[in-house]
């Protein structure tokens, strides 16, 4: 080998550090580094939904938010992430609603005739809600007239619906004690009503299924609660809350797919994990953490938490012995839970519960019984991902006492310190300001939400709000920030792809010049710094906020850029800036398609199927071939105004054809249209709102041409009067002036007395003034 060397090698300094992803831990309430147990690899547990009702903003805000983390993670940061959610399909409420539907729909079955039995039952039961549920809003002294005195309940309820018509401030104490008094007590007057009406009708001798029904479904509300009451214990088939879950399992991800929200890749159900639930509360039992009583199995939280290496409610260790699950389903608000009296604490909770009348239930060692509502999660998130996770998600609203019974119960069955390293807690969604709820009338389902805006816009919604901050809901972010931020990027991609476009067509030559001097550098470099500052905004713990903005001044920028530019523009720049940006918003979830295709993409479509082309084609040829006729009329006509109403048949084409199909063309210095395709709708819009401008001011120059042409008329008409003659009766009050100088100046008032020197100054000025004012009026004749 030669004895001459390579000179020594020094490493590069970096002259900004490479940011470093860092998560808001609900764990420590800080921004923690993330560091994954292993390599890239990332296991994800995200708590899915109960299923019994439909989809609502409430899900949307939290299953929008979690998609857009997890396709950051995916997409941006390049984590291979195992994603897990469980669907709960079995729970008090999914139990309950399926029962009470059974029995309501059973009874308007059996129900063949309106008559006074069925009255008086739906009267019973309206005033059964009247003593159970309504009176929780009322004054004590007014609850206790509902409670003691059954036979003035009609008068009571039409002296307190007054009070509710007049009183506004008597409704809102009301709602302050229940915030459900308001639809209570719609409920209370929709099913009177309903009683009345179907009284007159028997008196009448107008017993028919119909009339019976219409009183069954304008009292449902109430009906159902008190058929709820009397029959519950009779209805025993598992397959009532299995049917009703499945339903409305479907609709959920039906809606999720609307709101483009990836599937999971692990999907886990209740109902399907008994045996492995059985068995883990059995191994906690062994290790020492829960005790059965009286048929149902309950975590020794004080146990736990005097054990070495455990601590109980570590995300809110301040609510230890609040209790979520005191008041039992069938037990009305306030009354003691027999099974709270069979706990060692009231901060111990239900592993395993025995069962009651009206409830499904499985075989287990201490009996028949169902799960507790915590240990689904535990069970199903360690069968999938074993004794540690990397990300647990899930609402703020879950934070204590679900998850907190979910980590300790799964750290006493693992027997491990930490179940869980990082949790991701969304934030609370409010409508308007105020909590989302049906109670307030303001409770949006995501199929109604979707009728009024796109998934996109909901998606930018939350983009432009922090992932755990609280969340408001408004006509003023939808209509505001979310429209601008659309309609910025929708003309910036419109433009830029008829630029590409443009430049394509004319094929690929060079004019002898490079086209990257200061301009395109300094653009050049703005594109890098956005790349690192979107970088570390979405290191700064998903800061998507900073993120969009970061991207919407890039916009900024390369759209100053064309504006100075003019022909002398370098599209590659340009095209390079505008296929990061589309990239880093279809990272968001706001768009599918290529990863280097400029815009928004293309929404995803669950039909697919072969293009038709002629359906697609047809609208645009019939413009072209109507145009072409039109040509060739004027053409062949040779008329005076040829070459005018070709201009006007260009216009027309322009305006009025190919707006409608999505094309634009705007004219430019050069005689050459741009060419722009850009959704029909958005271009029928700014062409409606330009012509609405163009009248608007077209408008405004006839007013004030009308308005000069009246103050001439007012003018000339005041002119009439000679300047001689203006002081004089008529144009005076009789009497007002004695006597006159030559020009016909008052000299004396009407009572022979002179005018003071300043008072003749005055009348002086105005004579000079009709003097103009008459010549003018003379000129005109």
């Amino acid at each position: 080998m030669s004895s001459i060397k390579q000179p020594a090698w020094a490493p590069p300094v970096p002259v900004q550090p490479e940011p470093v992803l860092k998560i808001y831990n609900s764990l420590t309430r800080t921004k923690t580094e993330f560091i994954p147990k292993s390599g890239r690899s990332v296991k994800w547990y995200n708590c899915g939904p109960t299923v019994y009702d439909a989809s609502h903003m409430g899900h949307a805000r939290n299953y929008v938010t979690q998609d857009v983390l997890r396709r950051i993670m995916e997409d941006y940061f390049g984590y291979d992430v195992q994603f897990v959610m469980n669907i709960t399909d079995i729970d008090d409420k999914i139990i309950k609603r399926a029962r009470q539907n059974h029995l309501l729909e059973k009874f308007r079955a059996d129900t063949k005739l309106l008559d006074a039995n069925l009255v008086s039952q739906v009267y019973t039961a309206w005033r059964a809600f009247l003593r159970n549920e309504m009176a929780a809003g009322l004054p004590s002294h007014e609850r206790a007239l509902f409670t003691e005195n059954d036979g003035e309940l009609d008068s009571q309820f039409n002296r307190i619906a007054e009070l509710i018509q007049n009183n506004k401030e008597w409704k809102q104490e009301c709602l302050k004690r229940d915030e459900k008094f308001d639809m209570n007590f719609a409920s209370a007057n929709r099913t009177l009503l309903a009683v009345r009406h179907a009284e007159s009708s028997l008196k009448a001798g107008s017993t028919s299924q119909e009339e019976a029904h219409k009183l069954i479904d304008d009292s449902q509300d109430i009906l159902v609660l008190f058929l709820d009451e009397q029959y519950k214990s009779t209805v025993t088939d598992p397959s009532l809350s299995r049917n009703l879950a499945s339903y409305w399992e479907k609709c959920f991800f039906d809606d999720m797919r609307r709101l483009h929200v990836r599937d999971p890749d692990t999907l886990t159900r209740v109902t399907e994990y008994m045996p492995e639930i059985i068995t883990f509360v059995e191994k906690i039992i062994v290790n020492g953490y829960a005790y059965e009583s009286g048929g149902s199995v309950y975590f020794d939280t004080k146990a736990f938490d005097e054990a070495p290496g455990h601590e109980y409610a570590k995300l809110e260790p301040w609510s230890k012995g609040k209790r979520d699950d005191v008041v039992v389903a069938g037990e009305g608000a306030g009354a003691p839970s027999q099974n709270n009296l069979t706990r060692h604490s009231s901060s111990d909770f239900a592993l395993w519960k025995a069962t009651k009348p009206g409830e499904p239930s499985w075989d287990s060692p201490w009996g028949k019984g169902r799960p507790g509502w915590h240990i689904e999660c535990s069970v199903m998130a360690s069968a999938v991902l074993g004794e540690n996770m990397d990300v647990h998600s899930g609402g703020i609203d879950l934070a204590f006492p679900h998850h907190d019974n979910e980590m300790a119960q799964s750290e006493a069955y693992h027997d491990c310190p930490t179940w869980v390293n990082y949790f991701v807690h969304t934030g609370h969604l409010h409508i308007e300001g105020l909590k989302m709820s049906k109670s307030l009338k303001n409770f949006i389902t995501i199929d109604e939400i979707l009728q009024k805006y796109t998934a996109r816009q909901i998606r930018l919604a939350f983009l432009t709000q922090l992932w755990n901050a609280k969340v408001d809901f408004s006509e003023s972010l939808m209509a505001g920030e979310v429209r601008n931020v659309e309609s910025t990027l929708n003309n910036f991609f419109t433009n830029v792809k008829a630029l590409v476009s443009q430049a394509r067509d004319s094929g690929v030559t060079s004019d002898g010049y490079h086209h990257y001097e200061a301009a395109e550098k300094e653009l050049v470099e703005k594109f890098h710094q956005s790349q690192y500052s979107f970088r570390a905004a979405l290191c700064d713990s998903f800061n998507t906020p900073e993120a969009l903005d970061v991207l919407r001044e890039l916009v900024s920028r390369t759209n100053t850029y064309l504006n100075s530019r003019g022909k002398a523009v370098n599209v590659g720049v340009v095209e390079n800036n505008a296929r990061w940006v589309a990239k880093m918003l279809r990272m968001f979830g706001l768009g599918e398609g290529e990863s280097s295709e400029i815009g928004w993409g293309q929404e995803s479509s669950a039909e697919g199927g072969a293009v038709d082309r002629e359906e697609i084609l047809m609208p645009y040829l019939r413009a072209l071939s109507t145009f072409r006729d039109g040509v060739r009329r004027l053409a062949i006509d040779k008329g005076d105004s040829a070459l005018k109403d070709i201009l006007a048949l260009c216009d027309k084409l322009r305006d009025e054809e190919l707006i409608p199909l999505g094309v634009a063309l705007d004219d430019q210095e050069d005689g050459k249209a741009l060419l722009k395709l850009a959704p029909p709708s958005e271009l029928l819009k700014a062409r409606d709102e330009k012509r609405a401008i163009a009248l608007a001011k077209q408008a405004k120059k006839e007013a004030a041409k009308e308005a000069e042409r009246l103050k001439r008329l007012e003018r000339l008409a005041k002119g009439r009067v000679d300047p001689k003659e203006m002081f004089r009766p008529p144009n005076v009050k009789e009497g007002l002036y004695g006597s006159y100088d030559e020009s016909g100046v008052p000299m004396t008032d009407g009572e022979g007395k002179e005018l003071s020197k300043s008072a003749r100054k005055k009348l002086g000025k105005e004579r000079e003034t009709q003097v103009k004012l008459h010549e003018e009026y003379l000129t005109s004749l």
